[in-house]
C-alpha cells in the first residue's frame, strides 16, 4: 500500500470513528423508532426525516444532549408554525398511542407531544422513571386513563399539561411532591376526587388550570401558601364549601375563577380588596351581602358575581375602586338603588337584570 494510500485510509477511519462517537447510540434510535411504530401521521410526513443511523441529527422533533449525544428531547406539535405544516395549509393529525418505550430514552428533557387530537391510550406509567424530565406537555389529544401515580417521583418537573384529553381518575396525592413545577394544566378532562389537602407544597407553581372536570370536595387552604401563584383556575367543577378567605391575602393571585361550582358561604372581603384583577364567582351558591370594602387597591377588569344569592344592596364603596371594566350583578336577590358614577355610568342592563328589586340607571326609575 503506497504511503498515500495509507494516508488516505487513516483519515477515513479517524473521521468513521468521530462520526460514529458523535451519533447517538444504537439504543436511543431503536427508542424513538418503536416509539415512531406506535403513531400514524399520514398528513404531513414528520416521520420520514427519521432515517440514518445519526437520531441526534436531522430528525423532525429530536433534539440530544451536545455532550453526551443522548436523546434530550421531544418535541411534537400538531398545531406549528413550522413550514411542515404550512406548506400542507392544514393542523396535524396523528393516530396510535404514546409507547412505553420512550422511557428507554433515560436522559429525556422535555416531552412535547401535543394538539395531534387523534392520539389514544394512557400516559405510559414508566413516565416516572425518567429522572430529568423537567417538561410533559401532552395536551389536546384523546388520551385517557389516569395520571400515574407516583408522578411525584419527577422532581425535576417544572410543566405538566395534559389539557384537553379524556383523562379520568383522581389526582394523585404525590403530585404535591412536585416542588419544582410551575404549571399545571389539566383543563377539560373528567378528573375526579377532590384537590389533595396539601397542595399548597407546590411552592413553585405560578398557574394551576384545573377547569371542566369533575374535580369536588373544598377548596383546601393550603392554596394560600403558594407564594407565586399568579392564575387559579377550578371553574366548571363540583366545589362545595366556603371560599377560604386566605385566598384574597395572596401576593401575586390576579386572575381567580370559581365559576360554575356549587360554592356556598358569604363571599370573602378580602377578595374584593386585593391584587385579583380578574374575579369570576358565577353560577354558585354564594349569599349574604356584597362586601363593601372596596377601595383604591381594587382594580377589575372582571368582576362576576352573577347567577348566586347575593342579597342587600350594591356596595357604595365600588365606586371607590381604581378600575371596574366588566361588572355582573344580574340573577341574584339584590334590592335597593344602583348607585350613580363610575363604573355604573358605562354599564348597561344586562349587568343588573333579574334581581328581586335593583332600580335606577340602566334599570327603571327607583
Amino acid at each position: 500500500m503506497s504511503f498515500g494510500v495509507y494516508v488516505v485510509v487513516v483519515v477515513v477511519l479517524v473521521a468513521s470513528a468521530n462520526w460514529a462517537a458523535e451519533a447517538c447510540p444504537p439504543s436511543d434510535r431503536a427508542a424513538l423508532l418503536a416509539f415512531k411504530a406506535a403513531l400514524n401521521e399520514p398528513y404531513l410526513g414528520i416521520f420520514n426525516s427519521w432515517t440514518g443511523p445519526d437520531c441526534c441529527h436531522s430528525w423532525y422533533g429530536i433534539s440530544c444532549d451536545p455532550e453526551t449525544r443522548r436523546v434530550a428531547d421531544i418535541n411534537l406539535r400538531g398545531e406549528s408554525e413550522d413550514p411542515i405544516f404550512e406548506r400542507a395549509h392544514r393542523t396535524g393529525y396523528m393516530t396510535g398511542y404514546i409507547s412505553p418505550s420512550i422511557c428507554g430514552l433515560p436522559r429525556l428533557s422535555s416531552v412535547t407531544i401535543a394538539d395531534w387530537k387523534g392520539i389514544t391510550g394512557v400516559i405510559p406509567r414508566c413516565v416516572t422513571s425518567l429522572p430529568f424530565l423537567r417538561i410533559l406537555d401532552l395536551i389536546g389529544n384523546r388520551i385517557s386513563g389516569p395520571i400515574p401515580a407516583d408522578i411525584g417521583r419527577l422532581r425535576r418537573l417544572t410543566v405538566l399539561n395534559v389539557a384537553d384529553n379524556l383523562i379520568s381518575g383522581t389526582i394523585p396525592r404525590s403530585i404535591t411532591s412536585l416542588t419544582s413545577l410551575m404549571h399545571l394544566d389539566l383543563r377539560n378532562n373528567r378528573i375526579s376526587g377532590g384537590l389533595p389537602r396539601d397542595f399548597g407544597r407546590l411552592r413553585m407553581l405560578s398557574r394551576a388550570l384545573l377547569s371542566r372536570n369533575q374535580i369536588g370536595g373544598t377548596i383546601p387552604p393550603s392554596v394560600s401558601s403558594i407564594y407565586r401563584l399568579a392564575d387559579l383556575d377550578l371553574s366548571l367543577n363540583r366545589l362545595e364549601g366556603p371560599i377560604p378567605e386566605s385566598l384574597g391575602r395572596m401576593a401575586v393571585l390576579a386572575t381567580l375563577n370559581l365559576d360554575g361550582n356549587l360554592i356556598s358561604g358569604n363571599i370573602p372581603a378580602t377578595l374584593v380588596n386585593s391584587a385579583i384583577g380578574n374575579l369570576n364567582l358565577s353560577r354558585n351558591k354564594l349569599e349574604g351581602r356584597i362586601p363593601d370594602v372596596f377601595g383604591p387597591r381594587s382594580y377589575f377588569t372582571v368582576l362576576d358575581l352573577s347567577y348566586n344569592n347575593l342579597t342587600g344592596s350594591i356596595p357604595k364603596s365600588i365606586s371607590l375602586a381604581s378600575y371596574i371594566g366588566h361588572l355582573d350583578l344580574s340573577h341574584n336577590r339584590l334590592c335597593g338603588p344602583i348607585p350613580a358614577g363610575s363604573p355604573f355610568d358605562h354599564l348597561e342592563a344586562s349587568s343588573f337584570i333579574y334581581n328581586t328589586c335593583l332600580c335606577g340607571k340602566p334599570l327603571k326609575p327607583c
